[in-house]
């Protein structure tokens, strides 16, 4: 679900010069588009969206150091990164692994809200809430436990595909999201006692010491490049013998990467390690895919965390 947003140049003739090479380079004429777009920079210099596309045309053009140019180009002139020029830098490595944008995640999910279900569902076959709430319930089995919990936080809580799964299990569920449109569509399902418009880590640091039996992080670490700080900051929220649930994409190999999606992805090993480092317990990891993209499950893991 890439992004695709316009920031205008404030300069009619380098806009319109844009859309022509939005044209030839949806018909496939990328060194046109890109030559349009060279003069759209040209007339407007600071043009934030072409450098961008252009960026995104020299990749394909197998042109990197082009691309790395135009690419930073677009992060300077957005501090705020909305495009996520950033991210593509990552991928090049011409920039180390680093937290992704919070401006590029804002106008992602708001881009993504209204048809977020059904895309993610639908298209996508996403089940990660599904997963968690079987592994939830195989942990308090294992520990002859009752699964209901008095206060949930769902990290991440998107339209509340996840508080749907749990709803009967929650007495009162905390939603905090990025995206404020998101947290219009989950204010619409009124299953949440609270809402939110935060990062997941500032949400966390709002709350107090043992202030909740459960927290739900669904299809959420994989925009997360560093564990650390979601893992201690719930690990001082949780309750002892609360739960943090997770799910994450991963990999063969070791630490974290970004995939071709722009979405992390963590090594199993490194999960283990990050929970461990947070004063947590790890009773359930395992390889379960939450999502399907061209008929091919994504790798992932599931993961639930114990406070002991």
């Amino acid at each position: 679900m890439p992004t695709r947003i316009f920031l205008t140049s404030g300069d009619l003739m380098a806009d319109r010069r844009y859309d022509f090479a939005r044209d030839l380079q949806v018909k496939g004429d990328l060194p046109g588009a890109a030559d349009l777009l060279l003069q759209a920079t040209d007339l407007a210099p600071n043009f934030v969206t072409a450098w961008f596309s252009l960026g995104d045309i020299r990749e394909a053009l197998g042109e990197r150091d082009e691309a790395v140019t135009a690419f930073r180009m677009a992060w300077a002139g957005d501090p705020d990164d909305r495009h996520g020029a950033s991210l593509r830098l990552m991928r090049l490595g011409a920039e180390p692994l680093a937290a992704m944008p919070q401006g590029y995640v804002q106008v992602l999910f708001d881009q993504y809200a209204r048809r977020f279900e059904s895309a993610l569902v639908d298209d996508l076959g996403y089940r990660g809430p599904e997963l968690l709430f079987g592994a939830v319930l195989s942990v308090r089995a294992a520990e002859r436990k009752p699964a209901f919990f008095r206060r949930a936080i769902d990290l991440g809580c998107g339209t509340g595909l996840a508080v749907s799964a749990f709803s009967k299990e929650v007495d009162h569920f905390i939603g905090i999201d990025l995206s404020p449109r998101m947290i219009e569509k989950a204010r619409v399902t009124g299953l949440y006692a609270e809402l939110e418009v935060a990062d997941m880590v500032q949400g966390l640091r709002a709350r107090p010491d043992a202030s909740a039996d459960l927290i739900l992080g669904a299809d959420v670490m994989i925009y997360v490049a560093d564990l650390a700080a979601v893992l201690v900051e719930s690990s001082r929220v949780l309750a002892a013998g609360g739960l943090l649930a997770f799910t994450t994409e991963t990999h063969a190999g070791e630490g974290v990467i970004l995939g071709d999606g722009l979405r992390y992805a963590h090594a199993a090993a490194h999960v283990r390690e990050a929970v461990e480092a947070a004063g947590l317990t790890l009773p359930f990891l395992e390889a379960r895919s939450a999502r399907t993209e061209d008929s091919i499950p994504v790798p992932g893991l599931v993961a639930v965390a114990a406070k002991g």
